[in-house]
């Protein structure tokens, strides 16, 4: 039996300086709070986010949550942006964009572009810090990440003077306690911005005009009520410290002659006054809540443990995969499908791609945590009329999924995203993890639309040609460096054999329902043209350019991400596997590339390549001190390569059914675990 505990302990994150990188967060999944070496937020510009729409920096000090949204005003509508495209089906209508997009910014043609694409946005709901601090006056450092407990400690000297600074956050209240221990409590200040359009700054301090603060008292303490157009929310603050305002969106709480002073600050969208809580916990009891929480999550669930491997990788690994597992739940684990940077910072003003959802929270019910993803996956229901609505009109049945969204499910404009089909299996894929981890009667109770609608959009989105059903034109493939030829674009491997694997899972759940099989999802799942295979490997797509060296080598997914269908010969998928790692551009590559090179090099029973694949020493497979996964400046944090790092150990440590034991790792490690499911 693994020691969960001394596990957890081993990957407690200790910091003694600024690292600007790499700050570190508590948080429940719904509410995320990112604070530098004071355990606060006090210096928000020693931890900057590059902005790739030309604005001022962000900063990774945030304070995010999943129901904190905004607009600006405005009155554009997605129709602004539509355009017609030829399909086998005839004419269909795609969110398209005249602008321009690039790895390095967005150049969008029109005013109702560049609003669709920054609306709604997630807010950075307030900054809280040390008041009058400056850098140079805090030395000696010493914090502490403790993950069993989940609470952040942080002892430094400030101006001489010792402090003690511990950060908690309730697990099932979006509230955060803050417990100061000096000769001399510092003051703090809590500040308000406005929303901001920028791509990855959630905050916009230059328009204290734009929004409002308005104070009231409220039982031990005081509450802030912010309004910013149409949003608004709350934030109560519970303290003993005395409250003055300093400017329109800025408050100091003192603590005269205190050695030690709590604030305890409970964050929800406005609500009746009626229905407000009419005390909020302690700092003790958001604690106590936060130890017992996370003590139970170390001790359930999945656990790997390679601390008897003798292979100089495995500490590393370890500590990727443990540091993953409280990343996750932090920021993967809400209401929503998540943003690729989570509740850390804004990406893409913080909305989700939902191609990237199965790589930020399939692994759940693969690591015995199914309900973590059920929080999102129910999700779509709310999305489904819109789905089905763009499948209606673009001449197909069921639902099909947007790429780019907010909670509204509204797509945005783009060149690539309204394109994209392989985020359109995903559900089906996700309702049976969670089937095989939660049973079949609590799946199909819950998920059966779901999957039902997916199915008749894939069945009826394919076309039958001469050489099997076909895929496309138009799309843009997993690898998205084929926008440009999206008009034409058809059949890439990846999502052929996706395509046809969904389908029959989709099958299995009428059959589970009672229901007749459908003839035509069996026709095209059967029927599916087989992948193009040049020179003895598998082209990205069957029409020109066929395939090039960059971005996600998605032909290799067939077969790993994709269980073994009859589309895929493992002898090409292995001449493929070679292929890429001889000659790709890694540093065009993303996060979640290395676990899913590791998978199929697992499913091909390669566990040497496999564990080279998912450690791979490249700037975009880069783990922080605080565990997140680095892209660049602008993408400081990237969750699908945390998320997909754990499926990917899963499928190497409990294989799938009926496959050999923990076949990805080579028989010189030493692989303990305990609580995984087997893939498909």
């Amino acid at each position: 039996m693994i020691d969960r505990r001394a596990l957890a302990d081993r990957h407690a994150v200790e910091v003694t300086g600024i690292d600007p990188r790499s700050p570190l967060s508590v948080g429940n999944g719904r509410l995320c709070f990112t604070a530098d070496v004071t355990g606060l937020q006090t210096f928000p510009g020693r931890y900057p986010v590059e902005d790739r729409t030309g604005t001022g920096p962000g900063t990774l000090l945030s304070t995010m949550s999943s129901w904190g949204w905004h607009s600006v005003p405005g009155s554009y509508d997605v129709a602004d942006s539509v355009r017609a495209y030829r399909t086998p089906r005839g004419p269909a209508p795609y969110v398209d964009m005249r602008g321009d997009l690039s790895g390095s910014g967005e150049s969008p043609a029109t005013a109702a572009e560049a609003w669709l694409r920054a609306n709604p946005h997630r807010l950075d709901l307030a900054r809280v810090g040390l008041d009058g601090v400056a850098p140079g006056e805090v030395s000696d450092v010493r914090q502490r990440l403790d993950l069993w407990s989940g609470t952040l400690t942080s002892r430094y000297l400030l101006r001489g003077i010792p402090v003690r600074v511990t950060t908690a956050c309730h697990p099932d209240l979006d509230v955060l306690a803050v417990r100061m221990e000096s000769a001399r409590v510092p003051p703090v200040r809590l500040a308000f911005p406005y929303g901001s359009q920028a791509w990855g700054n959630a905050a916009d301090w230059t328009r204290p005009q734009a929004h409002t603060s308005r104070v009231r008292p409220s039982p031990g303490g005081f509450t802030v009520e912010r309004v910013l157009d149409e949003t608004s929310y709350d934030v109560a603050v519970a303290t003993s410290g005395t409250m003055r305002r300093a400017g329109p969106h800025e408050f100091t709480v003192t603590f005269t002659g205190a050695t030690v002073a709590d604030l305890v600050i409970a964050f929800h969208p406005a609500v009746p006054s009626e229905e407000v809580p009419a005390s909020r916990p302690s700092f003790e009891e958001v604690a106590a809540a936060a130890r017992e929480h996370w003590a139970r999550f170390w001790s359930t669930g999945g656990a790997v443990d390679l601390s008897a491997s003798h292979d100089e990788r495995a500490p590393e690994l370890e500590r990727r995969i443990v540091l993953s597992q409280y990343l996750t739940a932090l920021h993967s684990a809400g209401p929503l499908p998540p943003a690729e940077t989570g509740l850390l910072a804004n990406s893409w003003r913080g909305r989700f791609h939902l191609e990237m959802h199965w790589w930020h929270a399939a692994h759940f019910p693969l690591w015995g945590r199914p309900e973590l993803l059920e929080r999102s996956l129910t999700w779509y229901g709310t999305a489904l009329p819109a789905a089905r609505r763009t499948a209606r009109a673009q001449g197909c049945a069921g639902a099909r999924w947007p790429k780019q969204v907010g909670p509204d499910a509204r797509e945005s404009p783009s060149p690539i995203g309204p394109f994209l089909i392989w985020q359109q299996p995903h559900p089906i894929y996700l309702a049976e993890l969670v089937r095989r981890a939660r049973g079949t009667r609590h799946a199909l109770e819950r998920y059966a639309p779901l999957v039902l609608e997916t199915a008749a959009f894939m069945a009826s989105f394919a076309a039958e040609g001469p050489a099997g059903y076909t895929l496309g034109p138009p799309l843009v493939p997993a690898q998205e460096s084929y926008a440009a030829v999206r008009a034409g674009a058809a059949d890439p491997t990846f999502e052929l054999a996706y395509w046809s694997w969904a389908l029959e899972v989709a099958q299995r759940w009428r059959r589970l329902l009672g229901l007749a099989p459908e003839p035509s999802w069996s026709r095209v799942a059967d029927g599916m043209r087989p992948p193009l295979v040049r020179d003895g490997v598998y082209a990205a797509m069957a029409v020109p350019p066929y395939t090039v060296t960059d971005d996600h080598p998605s032909m290799l997914y067939a077969l790993g991400f994709v269980p073994p269908t009859r589309l895929i010969d493992p002898t090409v998928m292995r001449a493929t596997l070679r292929h890429v790692l001889a000659g790709w551009q890694w540093d065009t590559t993303w996060g979640w590339d290395y676990p899913a090179m590791a998978m199929t090099a697992t499913r091909l029973g390669e566990p040497d390549t496999a564990i080279e694949t998912l450690l791979m020493p490249v700037v975009k497979n880069a783990y922080l001190p605080n565990g997140h996964n680095r892209q660049s400046s602008t993408l400081p944090a990237y969750l699908p390569g945390n998320g997909g790092l754990l499926a990917a150990v899963a499928l190497m440590a409990a294989g799938w059914d009926g496959g050999p034991p923990t076949p990805g790792f080579p028989a010189s490690w030493t692989v303990a675990w305990e609580g995984l499911r087997p893939m498909p």
